[in-house]
């Protein structure tokens, strides 16, 4: 993975990580980040939409991930209804964040 550090000391947690497009990040990921079209517009710059957000974390699925998607899911921005949109691959890893809220 590709990181953006801001200095000789800095460490990886503090660094802007490069994700690209249509490549996975590790091999043993279930699936490629998704490709830029993708995207939604937004005051001039480009946003990853909320599907292909929810499949990066899911694919990646660190413990941040499976945070950020808890986040996601107590603030109702997904919900049980994304299960059938997804692949079986990253469906199983989404039930168990529906099965588990709380970590």
């Amino acid at each position: 993975m590709d990181l953006f550090l801001d200095s000789a000391e800095a460490k990886a947690r503090d660094a802007i990580h490069i994700v690209w497009a249509g490549e996975k990040i590790t091999e043993d990921d279930p699936e490629a980040a998704p490709d830029p079209a993708g995207s939604e517009e937004s005051g001039g710059f480009a946003l990853v939409s909320l599907e292909s957000l929810v499949r990066m974390k899911l694919s990646a699925f660190r413990d941040k991930d499976r945070m950020h998607l808890r986040d996601l899911l107590e603030i109702g921005l997904i919900d049980k209804d994304w299960m059938a949109a997804l692949p079986p691959s990253l469906s199983q890893r989404f039930r168990m964040i529906l099965e588990s809220p709380y970590g």
